[in-house]
């Protein structure tokens, strides 16, 4: 199989839940003898305040072309059979899935360490946006990964400019 076929990247619309037995069984195969998988729920409370739910939004085309990037990168750090990776957006209720990622590999140690990189390359860098609603109120949210992301590319781009002096 070609590595696009051992791939399966996709954005779910409104309304649609993240069947995660469907990616498990993606990733699953007699060679591998390791799945990692990651899922993101709603949680209920955020700083003290009741979650009401997740509010997704995406520019879906790049969306995809990010995710499949990231998915390559993964392939070329770790040894991997295997990649699925899913998010949905629109309204996400506390206790529901909005992202699922599934790894599988030979040995279990490049499946988790893949299924960590790809949701912190996910959050750091996939046109995905957050709004959390809250019983009174509610706010965009920017991942943390993200927000770190930029920190250390702006960091590299002072340091650059710096030496050119």
């Amino acid at each position: 199989m070609a590595e696009e076929e051992r791939t399966q990247v996709e954005i779910l619309e409104e309304n649609n839940l993240i069947d995660m037995t469907k990616y498990i069984n993606y990733v699953s195969a007699p060679q591998a003898g390791g799945i990692a998988t990651f899922a993101g729920t709603t949680r209920d409370t955020f700083e003290g305040k009741s979650v009401v739910e997740l509010r997704y939004e995406a520019y879906v085309p790049m969306a995809i072309r990010c995710m499949k990037s990231m998915c390559s990168s993964a392939r070329s750090s770790w040894n991997l059979h295997s990649i699925a990776v899913a998010h949905r957006l629109g309204s996400v209720p506390v206790g529901e899935t909005s992202v699922f990622i599934a790894v599988s590999s030979v040995h279990r140690a490049d499946a988790l360490d893949a299924c960590k990189f790809l949701i912190d390359e996910l959050k750091a860098t996939v046109p995905i946006w957050k709004k959390e609603v809250y019983a009174n109120g509610e706010v965009w949210k920017e991942n943390s990964e993200f927000a770190e992301r930029r920190l250390e590319l702006g960091k590299d781009g002072i340091a650059a400019e710096e030496k050119s002096r």
